[in-house]
């Protein structure tokens, strides 16, 4: 008789699994990489049924040391992982029970289906504090570039068209407050993830007397899942993450969008680092932004892996069904993307010069401070409406002369509104008309100032 191997296929079956199918379903190929989680769920259920009698002192023992080795061999790699054990799991059972004898008892009140649940949860546990500090970064670095340049003044846009002035450093903080509310989604994805499922078995747990609370207070988790059905088949933490991962993708392209834009040579607000820019096969003057389209163009894939996690779950009954493994890859991609570019945006962001002269000139359009004057008129007693239109007038008037805002003459201004008055032309001037922003959350001198000091302690402690 053939020595008893650990995979799936138990005395229930009179054959082997055919060659294809045994391809088929393998999964060993990306689950590998939980292999430091499944080595410590099953560190702490060894010690846990050293606890409750299932094993002795010295089986615990054999097999913690059997498992430290194995972890010592994939480190070095070593470890030779194969698909005919179908998982990470069976594949570090199979060499544990090699080793050690005992280790055939390490199963005991436990399913692949509770297992694979406990070793995600750990493994994005991880990847979730990985990626906060990832978006950390590249808050500060975002920060870090509007302190360098916090006199520097840029147009603000709507509908890509100009709109009214603002400090440069007020643009990236806007980016900093999006990357904060993606700090808090992963906050609250990593609580809920923070739940031991571990002794729920299949899905109906076990007759043994398992200490749950044991394993959960050795792996750092919170508390224990209440319901063993819902344990084994929750993959709500994966669809969250990768939610809040998508939106963060988002968030990474809308910023990678105003860095193509403003490396243009019709915007040249900014200069990228020759590090991270490509140029082309053809052309030898091209100097392109590869990394923020990269960025830009991996949003959509991450949005993908969330749709597809979706679908995937719509129709599942309960409980466990091997559906579910098409999760892992839809999840690692994920986090794997939004890291990288994160990471890859803020190194681009730290090496990015500002063109002083090119934003100054875009920021000394007259336009931009067309609302500035119109808030004129409304201190002279006019109706908002009132003063909107008679503005209005007054650019159409200067675009029909073809001078900007600021040239009409006082007679030309009070042709339009007689409220105009000698001192209507100062609105224009750019310092001053900053300097009056200090509503909370304006781009006004100080309170951008403000932001950013307060950002700089937020960030630093």
């Amino acid at each position: 008789m053939k020595p008893h191997s650990p995979v799936s296929r138990s005395g229930r079956f009179g054959s082997e699994i055919n060659a294809v199918a045994a391809e088929f379903t393998q999964s060993v190929s990306f689950d590998w990489r939980l292999w430091e989680h499944d080595i410590l769920g099953s560190l702490a259920h060894a010690a846990m049924l050293k606890k409750i009698g299932v094993l002795t002192a010295k089986e615990g023992r054999a097999i913690e040391k059997a498992l430290i080795a194995i972890a010592r061999e994939i480190v070095a790699g070593k470890f030779v992982w194969r698909e005919e054990l179908e998982d990470v799991h069976m594949n570090i059972e199979d060499a544990l029970t090699r080793r050690e004898p005992a280790g055939a008892k390490l199963h005991t009140g436990r399913s692949r289906n509770d297992q694979i649940a406990l070793d995600m949860r750990l493994w994005l546990r991880e990847e979730i504090t990985v990626l906060r500090f990832a978006i950390h970064g590249l808050q500060a670095a975002l920060v870090e570039l509007g302190g360098k340049y916090s006199d520097v003044v840029i147009p603000g846009y709507t509908h890509l068209q100009r709109a009214q002035p603002v400090y440069l450093a007020h643009h990236l903080l806007a980016y900093v407050e999006m990357l904060e509310r993606d700090q808090g989604r992963l906050l609250d994805c990593y609580r809920r993830a923070n739940v031991c499922p571990l002794g729920s078995g299949a899905l109906a747990g076990s007759t043994l007397p398992l200490d749950r609370e044991m394993v959960a207070r050795l792996l750092g988790f919170a508390g224990l899942t209440q319901n063993s059905m819902d344990a084994v088949s929750d993959r709500d933490f994966v669809v969250e993450f990768c939610a809040a991962a998508a939106l963060l993708a988002v968030h990474l392209s809308r910023l990678a969008e105003d860095w193509i834009l403003w490396a243009t040579a019709e915007f040249h607000f900014i200069t990228l680092a020759d590090a991270f820019a490509t140029g082309s096969s053809l052309m030898p003057q091209k100097k392109n932004p590869d990394i923020a389209e990269l960025t830009r163009g991996k949003a959509g894939r991450v949005i993908g892996n969330l749709m597809s996690l979706l679908a995937l779950l719509k129709g599942l009954p309960m409980a466990y069904n091997r559906d579910l493994q098409e999760d892992k890859e839809r999840l690692f991609d994920t986090a794997d993307t939004v890291r990288a570019c994160a990471r890859l945006m803020a190194a681009m962001l730290k090496s990015t010069a500002v063109d002083r002269a090119a934003c100054a000139a875009a920021a000394g359009d007259p336009a931009l401070l067309a609302t500035d004057l119109a808030d004129y008129l409304v201190r002279k007693g006019r109706p908002f409406r009132q003063a909107h239109h008679a503005v209005g007038a007054a650019v159409a008037l200067a675009e029909k002369n073809g001078q900007p805002l600021d040239a009409l003459s006082l007679a030309e201004l009070q042709s339009i509104d007689k409220a105009f008055d000698r001192d209507a032309l100062d609105v224009f001037r750019l310092p001053e008309a900053m300097a009056k922003r200090n509503l909370t959350g304006a781009p006004g001198t100080k309170e951008v100032a403000r932001q950013l000091a307060k950002w700089r302690t937020q960030l630093s402690s």
